[in-house]
């Protein structure tokens, strides 16, 4: 059954559709989810957390133990499987976009929302947390340009595109909140 409830700017829209965050790693989905989770009162999910629960092991286990296809395929399977559930605001793994099936899965079941940043703020917020499989693939810097390549064409068909880049997360929030609420049938 779908709901109303009021958006930040008072009209009301209706609800229904999961709120999915694409990005690079270090773009702020996990950070900026679990803020618009909780401004609309919706759980917060986050599928790489999901995918190591659904293996019993680790992102990193996974990419050693078996390589980045059985995680590609393990990733579709339970982005899948969230999606089929409740309306939520799920943040995927950088490459989760890139699957055509999990494309698809999305656009038939959520609203895609595409966290954009910089090169330079991706480098400096991904050296936090030096454990990315796919920064340990050689120099962190060139690896996110080689993924800005590849992937933001593809991010770029996302339903919203919002800059995260310097930004604090609240504003970012915002940005989503009000951009939603603009949209014809599209509910925040």
């Amino acid at each position: 059954m779908e709901q109303t409830i009021a958006t930040a700017n008072g009209a009301a829209a209706e609800t229904g559709r999961s709120l999915v965050l694409v990005g690079l790693m270090g773009a702020g989905k996990s950070s900026v989810g679990k803020r618009l989770a909780q401004r609309l009162g919706l759980p917060f999910v986050d599928a790489d957390n999901e995918i190591e629960a659904a293996a019993g092991c680790t992102i990193e286990e996974i990419f050693a133990r078996h390589g980045e296809a059985a995680f590609r395929d393990g990733e579709r399977r339970v982005i899948a499987r969230l999606l089929e559930g409740p309306r939520q605001v799920l943040a995927t793994g950088g490459g989760a976009f890139m699957d055509p099936a999990t494309r698809a899965k999305i656009r038939a079941h959520g609203t895609s929302i595409w966290l954009k940043a910089d090169l330079d703020v991706l480098v400096r917020r991904c050296a936090r947390r030096p454990n990315r499989p796919l920064l340990l693939q050689g120099d962190p810097r060139q690896v996110l340009e080689r993924l800005m390549r590849e992937r933001y064409p593809v991010y770029a068909g996302a339903d919203l595109t919002i800059d995260s880049g310097e930004q604090p997360h609240e504003l970012v929030v915002e940005s989503i909140v009000e951009r939603l609420a603009g949209q014809d049938g599209a509910a925040p």
